[in-house]
């Protein structure tokens, strides 16, 4: 029974009071941490495929997986109030189901956000090169790409992708307070373009473009959902940040339900106009598609403004999700499943420093030298399986332990986690077979490594646990 041995939360929350790290985040920075990794690669391309999936309905795909995001919000947003300590899901598995458990969600979360920051400096670099383009600059073709990323071009690295990872590594692990001044000036920024999209594209909307409203039925309602459910994954990075809040228990549920409404109405306004102004067939093949439709409209000169905002919106993406990461991996290396010197704090910036350019390093390299064009299903399902885990472990929590003080309650208990639970489990179903098969050979990695390494150097096994 070993695996499953819980770790005390009264423990864990004395522990947390004592990390090292600077507690300086306030309510706005976690709302505008959470649009900052939500809004990004999500809006500005895959709006287009989702569009492709199921036409103009993609509005509605938008709103199921914002109800999976919402039921789990609610349970994240307690387990946040109740145990504000970092590492996310991993640390309320830990205390609830047990290590084994916690060290597979935590081994999953490395892959979705250490993949995800891969995925979207990739994106950020396409955008980037266009703007750039736009000025008459080019970078040599070698320098563009991954490898075999581009068919009949010789291609060697995607410098740009890899830089922007370097750069983003420096910014997170000189400090969380600069970290988050910089996320919120490029967060408002992002804003105001998608604001302006929205003020600009709404007067071009043919309603006749929104007729056949789901010319594919259900099934692709239910498909683009699990497409664009890449889209909202992020808000849970918000928890990552609990041993740096000044006022966990009331401000890490602001954080997590704000940043996901304001995200779930953007989404949802966009994409309603971006398929009104421009029949959803056309979307083929676009990787750029708000831009595109302000194209179509004839509105050439905010087309720009989106584009900058789409490196804006990825930059904050890819800045968050390497935040959430490096916590997630401190907090592991605390409890003794990872080597020790990658929960070491930097003396002078308070960050776990090692861990942060680790892993800005290894996902730089990937970045910039493997082909991402399948990415976006094997992040889903990682999230999926995340969100599942966190309703599960909300209603064994209620069990075990009533007593425990909640500054936030999810509401309709068993009602909202079992919905999370089915939800998620839904849209997991709809994704590929190899996304499963490659989503099962990187947990079956994780036991072989959690066998041979993390079980026997865990805090818990000695001291007795």
């Amino acid at each position: 029974m070993s695996l499953f041995r819980t770790k005390d939360i009264e423990a864990m929350l004395a522990v947390a009071r004592d990390d090292g790290l600077k507690k300086v985040l306030g309510p706005v920075d976690l709302v505008m941490m959470g649009i900052g990794a939500i809004i990004g690669t999500g809006i500005f391309v895959l709006t287009g495929t989702g569009a492709l999936t199921a036409g103009p309905a993609l509005t509605v795909s938008f709103v199921i997986a914002a109800l999976a995001c919402g039921f789990a919000a609610l349970c994240y947003a307690e387990f946040a109030s109740a145990i504000p300590v970092s590492g996310s899901i991993y640390t309320y598995s830990y205390a609830t189901l047990g290590e084994i458990v916690a060290w597979m969600i935590g081994w999953d979360l490395l892959l979705e956000y250490g993949l995800a920051t891969s995925a979207v400096s990739v994106g950020w670099s396409g955008y980037f090169q266009s703007l750039m383009a736009g000025f008459g600059l080019k970078l040599p073709a070698a320098l563009t790409a991954a490898p075999g990323a581009v068919p009949g071009v010789e291609t060697m690295i995607n410098l740009p992708a890899c830089l922007i990872m370097l750069a983003i590594t420096w910014v997170v692990s000189y400090g969380v307070r600069e970290s988050a001044r910089v996320n919120n000036l490029m967060v408002a920024v992002k804003i105001g373009v998608v604001l302006l999209f929205i003020a600009v594209g709404v007067w071009h909307v043919q309603p006749a473009n929104w007729e056949p409203f789901a010319p594919f039925g259900f099934s692709g309602i239910f498909n683009a959902a699990a497409l664009v459910f890449f889209a909202f994954i992020g808000f849970d990075a918000v928890t990552s940040a609990a041993e740096e809040v000044r006022n966990p228990r009331r401000d890490l549920p602001i954080g997590i339900i704000g940043s996901l409404a304001v995200c779930t109405v953007l989404y949802v306004v966009v994409a309603a106009i971006m398929t009104g102004i421009v029949p959803f067939a056309r979307f083929a093949g676009v990787d750029h598609p708000v831009s595109l439709a302000l194209q179509y409209a004839g509105q050439n000169w905010v087309a720009g403004f989106v584009d900058l905002g789409a490196i804006l919106g990825m930059t904050t993406v890819i800045l968050v999700m390497t935040y959430g990461q490096t916590r997630v991996i401190f907090a592991m290396s605390r409890d003794g499943l990872l080597p020790e010197r990658l929960s070491s704090v930097h003396p002078v910036h308070a960050t776990p420093y090692f861990a942060t350019w680790t892993v800005g390093l290894i996902f730089a390299a990937i970045a910039g030298f493997v082909p991402l064009n399948v990415l976006a299903e094997l992040i889903n399902i990682g999230t999926l399986a995340a969100f599942t885990l966190i309703s599960v472990a909300v209603l064994v929590l209620r069990r075990i332990r009533p007593d425990l003080p909640r500054a936030f309650r999810c509401p309709g208990v068993p009602v909202v986690p079992l919905l999370a639970i089915g939800f998620c489990l839904f849209l997991m179903a709809h994704l590929q077979a190899l996304t499963w098969i490659a989503f099962l050979v990187w947990l079956a990695l994780g036991l072989v490594i959690y066998f041979a390494y993390a079980r026997r150097n865990a805090v818990l096994h000695n001291h007795g646990g």
